[in-house]
């Protein structure tokens, strides 16, 4: 699936033709070329492959329909027949098989769950009575059906009632149904797009990876170096107070789900950070952040030289700022970066967080809810660093350890996120898919090894990856991939020993890799350069002559799974 665009075959039981007009004329990133199944054949869109819509090769199928259309038993509940739970449910699982056979057919699916519908007034006060309610009824439809796409891990149900209630009374407009088969209002649709493109982008990697906060009226009421962090407005039984506390609960919330917080104030560093330390409102402490920049410099350099420390790209960041001119300064000077417009009442600042779409990720792993726990390791490494004359003195320190594996279940999620996410120190930015992993790897002649690093400050977790092919008397390195965490620190060494050791076992005459620049990839490119491996300049190929051993670093400890 490119970046550049994304082909997407429309499937539904309604005319498309609106919603179709908006993902295409959608000026958001990525772009979408949609295709509309034929109108009203769900199944056989699905089960026939031969169809005419299927000519052209499709990345994402979104698969929309009404519950009352493809279940027959909550057709005839809707118009008050009995019909059982089981009913149902088995139909339910019917249609779940016939979905699954897209898989073949597209890398991603996209499914709006279902809806009750807007013009059926139900059973009143029994709406959720077990066995009668219609609610009730299609809250287990939706159940059943998310349960039996659970496994699936390229397909995803979208809380498509969100959309609904964000466009209230125009959610549904009955002229629109009987003149044009249009189940949904156009501020329907507009929803549907900016949520669709946002699970697009977390899927192609790009959702954002950090939050950048100021501090004065941005994480707490006042200025702390006018009033002192005792007369802050930080919770109490104050209405702004509270506010800003939730504010602070729900970016702590979102560093659960691995989003990193950094703060970039203009401040005195020791008054701000007493703040921090000893106001006991405060819900957000020293170890909830990744870094901080509090000095009276420039915002911008101070948030080029903080994500530098921390190995981030500024497209990977969102800066909040209450004020409006430091906010039109990031704009200006670091386009990359989300700065959001921010309310000037704090009472709707939670509500403007949890409403930015742009944390979509199509999984969590155990790393991500660790993130900040990993940085802040890596800070002390790097405060071990400066202490310490050169990198090899460093390293032993360090008591380093890498862990090798192959590809299984247990990591399968992870090397896919590492695929998708990981931009500078990556061979070639080749995206795959779990499934894709799978079904590369099955070959005799392709392997990929795992790599988890640690040291005495703690567990780095999976952190880097190689895909390798071997063909007549070469191996070749596919992919060559290694979190910002851990770069620098001669992982990428042991990398190409483990490599070409094994490559030296087969009777193999050389590793070659080829490096494929993209925007972001010039760590790796520099690493190759360095690496030893003999470099072609006009075709960017880096070779090792097997006949040479290749130098394994020094105070490393390599183990396998197994050991």
């Amino acid at each position: 699936m490119k970046k550049d665009l994304v082909r997407a075959i429309l499937i539904s039981d309604f005319n498309m033709e609106i919603f179709a007009g908006y993902l295409e004329h959608d000026s958001n990133s990525p772009k979408i070329s949609p295709t509309i199944a034929p109108f009203g054949q769900v199944v056989q869109v699905m089960m026939d492959k031969s169809m005419d819509c299927w000519k052209q090769s499709q990345d994402v199928a979104i698969v929309w329909t009404r519950a009352e259309s493809v279940i027959n038993s909550f057709h005839k509940a809707l118009e008050f027949d009995l019909v059982t739970i089981e009913q149902a449910l088995e139909e339910v699982d019917v249609y779940s098989d016939c979905l699954l056979s897209l898989m073949d057919r597209v890398k991603i699916i996209l499914v709006p769950a279902w809806t009750m519908p807007l013009n059926i007034a139900g059973y009143g006060m029994l709406e959720r009575k077990s066995g009668l309610g219609l609610t009730d009824l299609l809250s287990r439809m939706n159940l059943r059906f998310a349960e039996n796409l659970n496994s699936m891990k390229n397909v995803f149900i979208l809380n498509s009632e969100r959309w609904l209630q964000s466009a209230g009374e125009e959610a549904f407009k009955p002229k629109l149904w009987y003149m044009g088969k249009i189940a949904f209002g156009n501020p329907v649709f507009r929803q549907a797009v900016y949520e669709i493109k946002s699970a697009l982008i977390g899927l192609m990697g790009g959702a954002k990876k950090i939050i950048l906060v100021d501090l004065d009226n941005t994480l707490w009421g006042g200025v702390v170096g006018d009033e002192g962090w005792e007369n802050l407005k930080l919770g109490g039984h104050n209405p702004i107070g509270e506010a800003f506390t939730d504010f602070q609960k729900s970016l702590k919330s979102l560093t659960r789900r691995g989003i990193l917080l950094g703060i970039i104030s203009k401040n005195e560093e020791s008054v701000a950070m007493k703040a921090i330390d000893e106001n006991s409102e405060m819900i957000l402490k020293r170890v909830d952040f990744a870094g901080w920049r509090i000095n009276w410099s420039d915002k911008a350099k101070n948030i080029l030289e903080l994500l530098e420390e921390l190995r981030l790209g500024t497209q990977s960041a969102v800066f909040i700022d209450d004020n409006p001119v430091e906010r039109a300064r990031i704009r200006e000077t670091l386009p990359e970066v989300l700065v959001p417009e921010w309310p000037n009442d704090p009472m709707f600042y939670k509500h403007s967080l949890i409403s930015l779409n742009c944390f979509n990720t199509p999984f969590i792993s155990s790393e991500d809810k660790g993130r900040t726990k990993l940085y802040k390791e890596e800070s002390y490494r790097k405060k071990l660093k400066n202490k310490l004359g050169s990198l090899d003195d460093w390293l032993k320190k360090l008591d380093m350890r890498v862990v090798v594996d192959g590809i299984n279940e247990a990591n399968l999620q992870r090397v896919s996120q590492l695929f998708n996410k990981t931009n500078q120190m990556n061979l070639t930015t080749r995206r795959m898919t779990e499934k894709e992993l799978l079904d590369w790897v099955k070959e005799k002649n392709r392997r990929i090894w795992t790599f988890r690093i640690s040291d005495k400050f703690g567990d780095s977790g999976l952190t880097g990856l190689i895909a390798i092919e071997s063909e007549k008397n070469e191996m070749k390195v596919t992919d060559f991939i290694l979190s910002c965490r851990v770069m620098g620190r001669k992982i990428e060494e042991i990398m190409l020993y483990i490599v070409s050791e094994y490559a030296r076992t087969l009777n193999l005459k050389k590793v070659t890799a080829s490096y494929l620049m993209t925007k972001k990839n010039n760590p790796c490119y520099i690493f190759w350069k360095q690496s030893g491996f003999k470099h072609d300049k006009n075709t960017d190929i880096f070779t090792w002559n097997l006949e040479k051993k290749y130098p394994q670093p020094e105070g490393i400890k390599i183990s396998s799974s197994s050991d």
